[in-house]
């Protein structure tokens, strides 16, 4: 008989509560692949999106990241026992994801690790730091001292950008749409909060503190604002949804987008791990480092058990927690 291993499952598509804990054959990696045996995962509102059956049909197991050890390698490369995270690489979309005591992952979507933090701070880290440092300096170019704007800052995303770039020298202007948060940002460093009513390019003065770069999360509902805050020959990187996924209505780019203007997107679920955008080009070691020494504060804002999945998705989708979340498996 086939070993068995304990996973959450959507066992259909809707709210927190159809996803279910039950057994699943072990899976076994293929060759470029590993399987990792999972000590935590990181929550991520892409699961939720997945969970609740906004992006077409996916996996039976969700989650696109995770921190653990290594089961077994075909290419022998990395031993049994080596302490790794990973991200993407089709988990939770196009195979099973990393809600599970064991995951198979293509191994260029595989980072090894040396740190002395726990499992759920190791998890808690890699997809939105990966993302942010994409983002920031392969999208946007970000150089020290110039002004980005970080467009929901306070989601997980949001802040690991706002450490990222404060750490790299750069002045960031960071929005939310609660009045209450603002602490929270300049405890990041930011240089200064906006509150995000929709209509941020009416609150920026372009003439004597202008936005270089703008790193939006908020997405489609605010993209016309995005480009107008930002300066002539700025950049604008749009890598989230928050504000919902309903399409820009009748863009025009003679209308919209102005002159010199240049604007992106990252969507790190198809491109991480590829040639073009391999994970070996994020520091991660060095970004473990700073979480270590509390350079920068990325340690989960709460920690789940396996078995309480459920509450976990509630308290991701009601966003109370102010930070990232994490999972522990056994």
């Amino acid at each position: 008989m086939d070993p068995f291993m304990k996973a959450i499952v959507i066992s259909t598509y809707g709210a927190p509560e159809v996803l279910h804990i039950t057994d699943l054959p072990d899976p076994v990696p293929a060759q470029g692949e590993v399987s990792i045996r999972v000590r935590a995962f990181g929550l991520n509102h892409a699961e939720a999106y997945m969970r609740a059956g906004a992006w077409g049909e996916v996996a039976a197991v969700p989650g696109i990241e995770c921190a653990g050890v290594i089961e077994a390698d075909p290419s022998g490369r990395l031993a049994p026992g080596t302490p790794v995270v990973a991200i993407l690489g089709g988990m939770g979309r196009t195979r099973n994801g990393s809600y599970a005591e064991l995951v198979t992952v293509p191994a260029t979507n595989v980072a090894v690790v040396n740190s002395s933090l726990g499992w759920a701070e190791l998890a808690a880290v890699p997809e939105v730091y990966a993302t942010a440092w994409y983002g920031l300096f392969g999208n946007l170019g970000l150089r020290p001292g110039e002004r980005v704007l970080v467009r929901g800052a306070t989601s997980s995303l949001g802040q690991a950008a706002v450490n990222l770039a404060v750490d790299h020298g750069a002045r960031v202007l960071a929005t939310t749409r609660n009045p209450a948060h603002a602490p929270l940002l300049k405890e990041l460093g930011a240089e200064d909060v906006l509150i995000d009513d929709g209509h941020l390019a009416a609150q920026v003065d372009k003439g004597t503190a202008p936005i270089d770069a703008v790193f939006d999360l908020v997405g489609n509902t605010v993209l016309r604002d995005s480009l107008a805050t930002v300066r002539v020959r700025g950049r604008v990187c749009q890598l989230g949804f928050l504000g919902g996924f309903e399409p820009v209505r009748d863009f025009d780019p003679i209308a919209d987008l102005p002159t010199g203007v240049q604007l992106s997107f990252f969507g790190s679920a198809f491109v991480m791990g590829s040639p073009e955008f391999p994970l070996a080009a994020v520091p991660l070691e060095a970004i473990y480092a700073k979480v270590e020494s509390g350079t920068f504060p990325a340690r989960p804002a709460r920690v789940f058990r396996f078995d309480e999945i459920v509450e976990a998705h509630r308290v991701m989708e009601a966003g109370s927690a102010l930070g990232k979340m994490a999972v522990t498996v056994g």
